[in-house]
């Protein structure tokens, strides 16, 4: 999704931009965490970023996949992806 992995070691990876932005995914899996989990991704260009997400051709990759286009709020706009596992994924562009 436009993030580099940077592997820590064989059960923990970082994801990000840099190493001021990004997050860790660990291989951890408890089914009842995963299925409650979102992360909230803080982008500068949603539209940038949904189109990345769309050329991915990601729902047809991988079974369980689902895309919800761009919406506008009046804080800003975002769009999600439900990954494979179950986590909902946010992306939000904040108005400044």
């Amino acid at each position: 999704m436009g993030f580099r992995e940077v592997i820590v070691d064989e059960n923990l990876s970082f994801f990000g931009t840099d190493r001021q932005q990004g997050f860790y995914l660990q291989r951890y899996f408890v089914k009842e965490w995963v299925e409650n989990s979102m992360l909230i991704l803080s982008i500068d260009d949603i539209d940038k970023c949904w189109k990345n997400i769309i050329a991915k051709d990601l729902e047809r990759k991988y079974e369980g996949v689902k895309l919800i286009p761009i919406r506008d709020f009046e804080w800003g706009r975002e769009c999600f992806v439900h990954d494979p596992s179950g986590v909902l994924l946010h992306f939000c562009e904040f108005k400044k």
